[in-house]
């Protein structure tokens, strides 16, 4: 069996930078420290600061009054930063820059009185705090069909922006929808749509017609990790989005040659390695790694941290 070992794949920079966030909070506090949310998406993760203590929540209000709450990668909404505020909270920002630059835009177009049209999935973490920002003034939309049910006429002033993790030709597909409806409607100024998404598909893109088989590392709440399964399933190759090699199924790799393992943005190397390793022994494979783009992208640590950073050296 041959592996083909999609690069780059797994931790992007704002996956880095939370997780190196919470990691220096536990330095700093102790490990009796809040989330709101998971960290990522990733069960893996999750797992490992639950053993060491940390408690990930839902409400700002199951979070005791002073306590340390860290704000996962995916943001949050006004509301919940108020909501922290009155009761005394330490928050500590670890939001992805890149999914704040979309807030930020959010916050600048209902200012200036556009309808903004968000492209994203409803329910998920960076969605609700995006939509936060001016609930207002943004209306959701998953598929090109919902934007035929739109209610703006011509005249009205309208942008499009987009959840970060979403698929480039899904997304792709609900802008031209919007561009053939309102052809007035403004864009961002830069793609909202995350450079390690991108370059996650591209690579996966690229390498599935080779592969009888797609593995993704990453947990099924991961959006940018389903769009990478989707994209090898829409390939017409069998394609399965697994948390590590212990859900790996013997079956699958029945008369397969080639599989082509990848992972999602939050998914860490360890388990890539792990089903590397599943396969080397049960199937003889060898790796062929394959770099279709270099990634050369880092994030510091928030600026409230590094605060307390120069504090504690003093």
């Amino acid at each position: 069996m041959r592996i083909l070992l999609a690069n780059p794949r797994g931790f992007c920079a704002g996956v880095n930078m939370a997780i190196e966030c919470l990691d220096e909070v536990i330095r700093m506090f102790g490990p009796h420290v809040f989330v709101y949310h998971e960290i990522v998406h990733n069960k893996y993760v999750v797992d490992r600061f639950t053993r060491q203590g940390v408690t990930f929540v839902n409400s700002v209000e199951e979070v005791p009054e002073g306590s340390v709450l860290l704000y996962s990668a995916h943001g949050v909404s006004p509301v919940i930063r108020q909501a922290a505020r009155q009761r005394k909270l330490q928050t500590i920002d670890a939001t992805c820059p890149l999914v704040t630059k979309v807030h930020l835009e959010a916050i600048k177009y209902a200012r200036e009185k556009y309808n903004i049209i968000l492209i994203g999935h409803e329910g998920h973490d960076e969605v609700i705090g995006t939509m936060g920002e001016a609930p207002e003034s943004i209306t959701l939309v998953e598929t090109d069909e919902d934007v035929a049910r739109l209610p703006f006429t011509a005249e009205d002033p309208l942008v499009y922006l987009t959840q970060t993790t979403l698929s480039v030709e899904e997304a792709g597909r609900v802008v031209a929808a919007l561009k053939a409806r309102y052809p007035h409607i403004k864009s961002p100024p830069k793609e909202d749509i995350c450079y390690a998404t991108t370059n996650r598909q591209e690579a996966v893109a690229q390498l599935a017609a080779e592969a009888d088989l797609v593995i993704v590392l990453g947990s099924q709440n991961s959006s940018n990790s389903r769009r990478l399964m989707e994209l090898g399933s829409a390939g017409n190759k069998p394609s399965y989005l697994v948390d590590g090699a212990h859900e790996l199924n013997h079956a699958w790799f029945e008369n397969v040659e080639c599989v082509l393992i990848t992972a999602g943005a939050s998914a860490p190397e360890v388990v890539v390695q792990d089903c590397i390793e599943y396969l080397r022994t049960n199937f003889g494979a060898q790796v062929d790694e394959r770099t279709i783009r270099e990634e050369h992208v880092s994030f510091p640590l928030p600026k409230e941290l590094r605060a307390l950073q120069r504090l504690g050296s003093s």
